[in-house]
């Protein structure tokens, strides 16, 4: 152990304070979050800390991201015992999958720490969060892409970051795909949760082939379905995307009959534009529905993996000039469920 962590702050409400009723950035909440973890835990740990950029993350861009992932590239890992980047709740999902991706070779701990409340909030979560990410990565000797965050009235959990799912509405909780955490803090002691979908700590150990993607493209539109979604209002008269992402219902189905809120005629018109379809999630061992019977032949299928995962990773293969497809057939880290 070299009891040294690198953390690289980038703004979110771990990074805020309130003032006059308002949620907002602060600066001085980097030195508070660890100024409190040092009075309720102390430890040796020592901290080299980075501020890359300073932004709430619903407001993050491209650019953004790419300001994080350059910070991690340069940070020498040889030095440090693990990572841990603190960042906004709202759009953590996306960047713990597009980390697992583009750092899923990554040969020490990148852990994503957020806070649901600022951390001088008594409702705040932050300061335990970041200590679940301190217990883990003094507890593990692997890397990979992991997410430190505690669920109201739980233990800390640690998640996969290409397992992470988008947070839940209103409570804003995080839960991994299944509802299967890689583990959990207990007792301030990191626990491995064994089960037949978790990649075990001697998977983690080997080597892990660099992902090819590593730039991203926004030229895609997502639709989720819905009760009585009429595809005919997606009309790209002005502006052609270069694929369009669907989310289907948990049953990998969505509407094939009647007109406007036909998928198949919504599919004719994309391909008559030549506008790649990608459908997610479809579980490639589940029965299919006759209303989806014909549609992996019609469109690009993302089998096994989460609809935000899907998403990261057609935006890199659009980004990096490769086959969508392509990319949502490798499991570059554990993102695959089958």
């Amino acid at each position: 152990m070299k009891n040294r962590i690198c953390v690289i702050f980038t703004g979110g409400t771990i990074g805020s304070f309130v003032n006059d009723g308002v949620v907002d950035l602060n600066s001085e909440t980097s030195s508070l979050l660890i100024a409190k973890y040092r009075e309720r835990f102390g430890g040796a740990i020592e901290f080299d800390v980075l501020h890359p950029l300073n932004i709430l993350s619903e407001n993050m861009q491209p650019g953004d991201l790419e300001i994080m992932a350059n910070c991690i590239r340069t940070v020498d890992k040889s030095r440090y015992d693990g990572i841990i980047l603190t960042h906004g709740t709202d759009t953590l999902c996306f960047t713990a999958n597009y980390f697992s991706q583009i750092f899923c070779d990554i040969k020490i701990p990148l852990v994503l720490v957020s806070a649901l409340y600022p951390i001088d909030d008594e409702r705040s979560r932050g300061v335990e969060n970041f200590a679940g990410a301190i217990t883990f990565i003094e507890s593990v000797d692997y890397g990979g892409v992991f997410v430190s965050f505690e669920n109201h009235s739980e233990n800390c959990k640690i998640h996969l970051g290409s397992r992470l799912i988008a947070a839940t509405q209103w409570r804003g909780e995080y839960e991994s795909i299944l509802n299967v955490p890689y583990g959990e803090i207990r007792g301030w002691r990191f626990v491995y949760n064994e089960n037949q979908h978790n990649p075990t700590p001697s998977e983690l150990r080997r080597p892990r082939t660099a992902c090819d993607a590593q730039k991203l493209c926004t030229d895609m539109v997502t639709i989720q379905a819905h009760s009585l979604l009429n595809f005919d209002y997606y009309r790209f008269n002005e502006i052609k995307p270069k694929a369009v992402m669907v989310q289907l219902y948990h049953s990998g189905t969505v509407c094939t009959e009647g007109d406007e809120a036909n998928f198949k005629n919504f599919l004719a018109y994309c391909k008559g534009l030549g506008i790649e379809v990608v459908i997610a999630t479809v579980d490639s061992k589940a029965r299919v529905y006759g209303s989806a019977v014909g549609l992996q032949n019609m469109c690009t299928v993302a089998y096994d993996i989460s609809f935000e995962m899907a998403t990261v990773k057609a935006l890199l293969a659009l980004g990096s000039g490769k086959s969508i497809k392509s990319e949502l057939d490798k499991n570059y880290f554990f993102e695959k469920l089958h």
